[in-house]
């Protein structure tokens, strides 16, 4: 262990973490909005194949929207749906984000504006 100010520092990073799978391809997804499912697979550490039945998990669940544009996807994430676990159902998915990539929440909206999506084509508002 080391210790760093106040705080223990493992040597080495634990086996498991407090974060999902689930959790982590939703950051990657808002910090960007068209990325790769292959970069997200390697961002998170596991298989392409298990990013792919995440996001479609994500997409039916009502939690992302995926749409195209030209040969890519891009992703909007309904930051207003609640989160799943009972302890926390009283808290959005939108709390989690601000907590963990607060500098991606409100740009991720305006990537979508400024590249022509309107905010309608994913089921929100038009300002």
């Amino acid at each position: 262990m080391l210790f760093s100010g106040d705080r223990i520092v493992p040597d080495s990073l634990p086996e498991w973490t407090f974060m999902t799978n689930h959790a982590h391809v939703l950051f990657c997804v808002v910090q960007e909005p068209e990325i790769r499912l292959r970069d997200v697979a390697e961002r998170v550490g596991i298989t392409e194949r298990a990013v792919q039945r995440i996001v479609t998990e994500l997409e039916e669940s009502g939690y992302i929207t995926r749409q195209r544009s030209g040969r890519r996807n891009v992703y909007r994430v309904h930051d207003n749906l609640p989160l799943r676990h009972p302890m926390v159902k009283h808290r959005c998915v939108g709390d989690l984000l601000q907590l963990i990539v607060p500098e991606a929440v409100t740009p991720h909206v305006f990537f979508l504006l400024t590249r022509g999506f309107p905010l309608t084509a994913f089921g929100g508002a038009q300002p």
